[in-house]
Formats: C-alpha cells, sequence, structure tokens
C-alpha cells in the first residue's frame, strides 16, 4: 500500500484551516497538524517532519510576512521538505523570495484560483516530487519585470511559452497537451531553452530544468 503524503498546514483563519485539511484529507493526503501561528509552524514542521508543508504569508505573531519567513526557514533546515504558500498577495517579492535559491519543490498558488480539491492536491503532489506549482499570475507578475538583455531575449515565442509552462511546474507531456503539440516537439523546443541558456553541460536534465525556470524568474 503506497504510503499517504505527510502535510503540515499553517493557516490563521480557522474556517479556511479546516476547509484546506478537510479538502485534503479527503484527497487522500494526511494532514498531521494545522497549526494558526507562524511559530507553531515550525515546531509543527521540526516534529512532524512532513513531506510537504503549507502556509499562507500573513500569519500571528506579528501578521506581516510571517508565514512566509517560517517556510524560509523550514527550507533551510529540512530542504527535503517542499513547500506550498497559498497566499492573497501577487507580489513578486514574496514569490522570489521563495525560489530564489532553488525552484524546485516550492508552489506558490494565488487563494482564489484555487478552484477545487484537485487543484490543490495536484499542487502539494507536485511539490512533494520535487516539482513547482507556480500560479501563471504569479510567473506573470514576475516576468513582467523590466529584464536588460541576456539569453532570455534570444528565446523566440514558443520556446518562452514552453520555459513559463516548465515554470509553472508542467513536465514535457503536459506542455504538449497545454500547447495541443507532440511531445517531441516540446522536446526540440526544451533542447533549444538549454542550449540558448548555456545549460546543456549541466548534470541531468531535471537540473537543467531547474536552472532554466530560475533563470526565466528571475530575469
Amino acid at each position: 500500500m503506497t504510503q499517504k503524503l505527510r502535510v503540515v498546514l499553517g493557516e490563521d483563519h480557522p474556517i479556511v484551516r479546516e476547509g484546506i485539511a478537510s479538502m485534503l484529507t479527503h484527497n487522500g493526503i494526511d494532514v498531521v497538524a494545522a497549526v494558526g501561528d507562524a511559530e507553531e509552524l515550525v515546531r509543527a514542521a521540526e516534529l512532524h517532519r512532513p513531506d510537504v508543508v503549507i502556509t499562507d504569508i500573513q500569519m500571528p505573531p506579528n501578521l506581516t510576512d510571517d508565514g512566509l519567513q517560517a517556510a524560509l526557514r523550514i527550507r533551510e533546515t529540512h530542504p527535503g521538505a517542499g513547500v506550498l504558500v497559498l497566499s492573497q498577495f501577487l507580489d513578486a517579492t514574496y514569490t522570489m523570495e521563495l525560489v530564489k535559491n532553488n525552484p524546485s519543490g516550492v508552489g506558490y498558488l494565488l487563494k482564489e484560483k484555487v478552484s477545487s480539491a484537485e487543484v490543490l492536491t495536484d499542487a502539494v503532489r507536485r511539490v512533494s516530487a520535487g516539482g513547482s506549482a507556480l500560479d501563471p499570475d504569479v510567473i506573470a507578475n514576475l516576468v513582467s519585470r523590466k529584464r536588460t538583455s541576456g539569453p532570455l531575449e534570444s528565446l523566440t515565442p514558443k520556446e518562452r511559452e514552453v520555459l513559463g509552462l516548465m515554470a509553472e511546474g508542467h513536465s514535457n507531456s503536459g506542455i504538449a497537451a497545454k500547447l495541443f503539440v507532440t511531445v517531441p516537439a516540446v522536446e526540440r523546443h526544451v533542447t533549444g531553452i538549454f542550449l540558448k541558456l548555456g545549460l546543456q553541460q549541466a548534470e541531468s536534465s531535471q537540473h537543467r530544468r531547474v536552472l532554466a525556470v530560475l533563470k526565466y524568474l528571475r530575469g
């Protein structure tokens, strides 16, 4: 029997917290702790060593970016745990804080865009597997910032589209389905992206994907 994914949840609004926990539980994910405070979140992650930590950004005790800072601390001390941020804030600063060193095992979704339990559980599973789950609006907000000239400028519009979908966390087959093209066509675009970004010598395809996404998000 496959072991359930284990999640620690941080959300200061009790009704929202209970709703998220209920959605996850009904979709086969084990919510081992659900807390309403950023400091409690860090302690719960230390105690339970979950596969994924889900957190809001603004949480007690200070109601600023306590949840985000807790997530960063957990990423530092438990690098094997994925982190999924659920927020109402479309803020490039928050997103870049989360992904600035490595976008693997990280998600940032806007609460208003989580339309179903399936969307949420898919993001949790993606992040747990070391992938990314970034909301398209979050990515658009990041890449709309003023860019200096560089390797990204050499990408074709289609390559940019493919790279954007890579940043959202889609596999080659997922990108092919989104763009209504074949998987080999996507693979050719991905190879072109790696070449133009100077990543053809990186250790593995997955590592190259991570580095490409990071370059894309940094601009």
